[in-house]
């Protein structure tokens, strides 16, 4: 395998020379990545000199660096440069190979993100509904509760539905039925195991899940990604969904690097974000968002994050934030009194918190989170359009 080195000026020449022709890669050339002190001029080290990764046709990249030039956030950021572009990555005790991407016939936009509970899957609900105006859509959506065999929730599955799935033992409020139910497109359900530190999953259906979804002919697919893996699906665009300071976190910047957009639900540097690919960046707040009208009764609120309710048509009596936590949500359920149970689709929604509530004979009302991000539905429109 052909291989490009990344090399210091920490190391003495002589030294370095001898690192590359112990290789058991063919060293291609070598990228001098900072350090000074044992350089003196005029160093050889017995292969080309380049400024660039992709300067040189390599399979892999072979670090030879070390601290204190590159740090664990810069070897990170290297690894994700060669990941992006299809190369593997190399050092004395890891090694890091580029995630693979099936091929995907019809025009398509994965969501993915930095992590859990960042407001994904309300930007992958926002841009169906938004693609949805003027084309047929289809959204794939993978999860750690998906169904064995990819399964299409053709219509918005009803809260009678969504009880009978749990009885028998599913998950329902996996992310696809919440996407169907609340961005109101066809969806296809998919399941995941693992995820990589660049993305990749150790065990998913979503490329089945793929076929089903190219199998009903729409005018576009979006693939919803899974907490921080990626749909392994090769889309013609990518939208990145984070919050705070992602780019100095593992191999984050791998998944801006092979992202055109990214959408940010909270604070963050975005001079950070552009130092690492120049790209498109749309702030975007989340809003709670009742499927129907709460008409001022009295309302208890089940969400799995710092979700607001004052703008809420209600008069909310309770408000809780372990929707993701069945011990305690089953423990301050007993001191809930309300007339009305409001539940994001998420965790515990039906199992605990909808159960509970019928069974008390009051309403429940499943909500989703608005997307206010100015500029996004261009973006993403956009997006589509430079790929027609």
């Amino acid at each position: 395998m052909r291989a490009l080195a990344l090399i210091d000026g920490e190391h003495h020449a002589p030294v370095v020379r001898a690192g590359l022709q112990a290789s058991s890669y063919e060293i291609v050339g070598a990228l001098l990545v900072g350090g000074t002190e044992k350089l003196v001029g005029g160093e050889d080290y017995g292969v080309p000199l380049v400024d660039r990764l992709d300067e040189v046709d390599a399979d892999v990249v072979v670090d030879l660096s070390d601290e204190p030039v590159l740090d664990a956030a810069a070897r990170f950021l290297w690894a994700s440069r060669a990941l992006a572009l299809g190369l593997a990555y190399v050092g004395a005790d890891f090694s890091f190979e580029p995630p693979a991407y099936e091929p995907f016939p019809l025009p398509s936009l994965a969501v993915i993100g930095t992590g859990k509970r960042i407001g994904k899957t309300a930007v992958t609900c926002h841009i169906a509904r938004l693609l949805s105006r003027d084309r047929d859509v289809v959204v794939v959506s993978m999860g750690r509760g998906g169904p064995a065999e990819p399964q299409l929730q053709a219509t918005p599955p009803t809260l009678e539905a969504l009880r009978e799935l749990a009885h028998g033992g599913s998950h329902a409020a996996s992310d696809y039925l919440e996407i169907a139910a609340l961005a109101r497109v066809p969806t296809v359900g998919c399941r995941r195991a693992g995820g990589g530190l660049a993305g990749a999953t150790s065990y998913s259906n979503v490329p089945a899940g793929a076929g089903v979804a190219a199998g009903l002919e729409p005018d576009v697919v979006v693939f919803d990604g899974s907490g921080a893996a990626i749909p392994p699906v090769a889309v013609d665009a990518r939208a990145l969904v984070t919050r705070g300071d992602p780019m100095r976190a593992g191999l984050n910047p791998y998944r801006l690097l092979v992202s055109d957009l990214v959408v940010l639900t909270g604070d963050a540097d975005e001079e950070a974000l552009r130092a690492v690919k120049d790209v498109p960046v749309i702030r975007a707040g989340l809003q709670l968002a009742p499927a129907e009208p709460l008409r001022g009764r009295r309302a208890a609120v089940f969400t799995t994050g710092p979700a607001a309710t004052d703008h809420l048509d209600a008069d909310v009596v309770h408000v809780s934030r372990n929707l993701a936590d069945r011990n305690a949500l089953r423990a301050e359920l007993d001191s809930v009194d309300a007339d009305v149970y409001v539940v994001e689709l998420k965790a515990a929604a039906i199992d605990v918190v909808a159960e509970t509530a019928l069974e008390r004979g009051a309403d429940v009302v499943l909500a989703g989170n608005d997307v206010d991000a100015p500029g996004l539905d261009e973006a993403v429109l956009d997006l589509l359009a430079v790929r027609a």
